[in-house]
């Protein structure tokens, strides 16, 4: 196991999927600050901390736990960027780049929560 969760590239790529979402969503309508924009947002952080926190806990099965729910909130921000796409939000070229970063973190966490099961 790796000294730090900081050291899972599976964590890292989470950060820059948060990262890519905060500047996708900072070009969306004012409208939507406390909805699509505060969803997105919450839903991506959402990703990488739950990464952290099942790292810190103490069994491999509440590790799994979280690592679900990493995966439950990726699915929610996979699901926001479509919503976000069809009313047209945000640039394209962003957008795709947040959706290849939620797609290799959810490889990496299926891949993961199989191996942490073996």
């Amino acid at each position: 196991m790796s000294e730090s969760f900081k050291d899972l590239v599976v964590w890292q790529r989470a950060v820059q999927l948060s990262v890519a979402i905060y500047k996708l969503t900072s070009s969306f309508p004012a409208s939507e600050q406390f909805g699509l924009t505060s969803q997105l947002r919450r839903a991506s952080v959402s990703i990488a901390s739950n990464i952290a926190e099942g790292y810190g806990r103490s069994t491999k099965g509440e590790y799994l736990l979280f690592l679900g729910h990493a995966r439950g909130s990726k699915c929610e921000v996979e699901t926001q960027l479509v919503i976000a796409g069809a009313l047209g939000f945000g640039s394209e070229q962003e957008r795709q780049l947040a959706e290849s970063l939620a797609d290799e973190v959810g490889r990496m966490l299926v891949a993961m929560m199989r191996k942490l099961k073996k």
